[in-house]
């Protein structure tokens, strides 16, 4: 390659919402940035959206970070991150033969009893104990019950940026343990469990090939360079869900750190020497590059509600009514979609409120504390499995924007909270391209010298009492519905007392 300037290093991310694309420098600048929606379609307990428009959201996020300023002929890198648990079928020249089951997809109840009744040993040893209904093995065997002939026919698994993989290299991809963990894969020994696959019948040969995240898959062809602007022979690294690559963006790469992703759901990661084991199976381990595990999860609350409940408000000026009804007895469990996954399994949960809003800026005040009511579950869960719940916690997620939900989830979590200058997944990606491709410092080399951070947040104590009575009585709710396991909310009160 030719060109004068910095190694540049391109990360893709795969959201819900749409494709983004940054390309940053060694040292943390950012040269350029793209971005392009998506489409999804919905219905009932299905979520599914059109694989090509992934592709086609890609080349377009991709060619705007050329537009913006980023030397293509500087790039040393690619890795892109997915939604986790999203996948498809393919056939034999990598085209996309059903639509993509999207990370929520709920269709594979039944299938999904079936994979705990025969893999529980399995699961325990992973440390999840069970498999969720929109993970990815139930929803594998889901389509195969509806098309036995995909073996014979060449059809393969593939997660969704396995699809995007294969058409940068424009060849066969393995698809990284961290995007295959949700469809059975042991991170540990980055393989298939062939006995559990064998008494769920389906074939290994549907399966693709497994490497860990961080691993060197291909080179950019000439075909994908074409479409995307991009150089020829960019060396293409496996990626992670984008639940990994946030945490990765925020640079909470160290034993006992934490990032709290709140976007259109909440995604809690952290980082452990040792696998976490669940045997509730809430909480679910990837592991990391570096060799250490990444335990959280994802819950059903999220900033989502915010677009469909509060579509063409002014929101600076709602949120600015908002903040003096703070914190306010009207409780909120704030539910994007029916069923909950994280600090609970609880498939049939539904959101609900202690009581009618008084007005449309204490709903919002309430759906703002909810979420933080939720998120301090969260660490409480992790703090009752053993992890180390006491280092940095960086926020970051779209719903960051907003500086009174910051400030408020300080005061409701009792704790300080980094928010760095620019964090997101694509970010995440474009670290762990840098570690993979000669980087110093290995993965958290790469992200201490590419992640700003931009200040901290430090909880205040006017309304500490008033928040510890809201989160114990919306501990009560959510147990007298039957959703939240009763040692599970003792263990949470005994973390309120002074």
């Amino acid at each position: 390659m030719t060109g004068a300037g910095p190694d540049v290093w391109l990360g893709i991310d795969l959201g819900t919402q749409g494709v983004r694309a940054v390309a940053m420098t060694s040292d943390g600048r950012l040269l350029g940035t793209g971005s392009s929606p998506l489409t999804s379609h919905r219905r009932g307990e299905r979520h599914e959206q059109d694989p090509e428009q992934w592709w086609r959201a890609v080349c377009s996020a991709v060619g705007q970070t050329r537009a913006t300023g980023a030397d293509p002929r500087r790039i040393r890198a690619v890795a892109v991150d997915a939604t986790s648990g999203t996948l498809t079928l393919t056939d034999r020249h990598g085209r996309c033969v059903v639509p993509g089951l999207m990370y929520d997809d709920g269709r594979a109840t039944v299938e999904a009893e079936q994979v705990n009744a025969l893999g529980e040993q399995q699961w325990a040893k992973a440390g999840h104990r069970r498999m969720q209904r929109s993970w990815g093995l139930p929803k594998l065997r889901w389509l195969l019950d509806r098309y036995p002939n995909a073996l014979t026919d060449g059809w393969r698994l593939a997660h969704q940026n396995d699809v995007i993989n294969r058409r940068l290299v424009g060849h066969e991809v393995p698809t990284d343990t961290s995007n295959a963990l949700k469809s059975g894969a042991d991170a540990a020994a980055v393989a298939w469990p062939g006995h559990v696959f064998a008494a769920l019948g389906i074939p290994t040969g549907i399966l693709p090939g497994l490497v860990m995240p961080g691993t060197v898959i291909g080179e950019v062809c000439a075909g994908a360079a074409a479409e995307c602007g991009l150089v020829p022979g960019i060396p293409v690294v496996a990626g992670m869900t984008d639940g990994c690559a946030a945490q990765l963006g925020s640079g909470a790469t160290a034993v006992g750190s934490w990032n709290s992703v709140l976007g259109t759901t909440l995604v809690l990661k952290g980082v452990t020497e040792d696998l976490l084991h669940d045997p509730n199976g809430v909480v679910y381990s990837h592991r990391s590059p570096s060799g250490h595990w990444l335990p959280g999860g994802a819950s059903s609350t999220g900033a989502g509600l915010v677009a469909r409940e509060f579509a063409g408000a002014a929101l600076d000026r709602l949120t600015d009514e908002a903040a003096p009804l703070l914190p306010t007895g009207l409780l909120r469990y704030p539910l994007v979609s029916p069923g909950e996954r994280f600090p609970f399994v609880a498939p049939d949960a539904v959101a609900f409120s202690s009581r009618e809003p008084a007005g449309r800026a204490e709903d919002f005040a309430a759906l703002m504390q909810g979420v933080a009511y939720l998120e301090r579950l969260c660490f409480d869960y992790l703090d009752l499995l053993g992890a180390p719940t006491d280092g940095t916690v960086v926020l970051t997620g779209g719903a960051t924007r907003n500086p009174v939900w910051n400030q408020l989830r300080a005061d409701v979590l009792r704790r300080p909270l980094s928010l760095p200058r620019r964090a997101q997944p694509a970010l995440g990606m474009a670290v762990l391209a840098a570690s993979a491709c000669g980087a110093p410092g290995g993965l958290d080399g790469a992200a201490a010298a590419m992640v700003r951070p931009d200040r901290v947040l430090e909880p205040r104590s006017a309304h500490r009492s008033a928040h510890d009575e809201g989160y114990a009585r919306l501990l009560d709710l959510l147990v007298q519905r039957g959703w939240l396991p009763e040692t599970v909310s003792a263990h949470a009160r005994e973390r309120t007392a002074p």
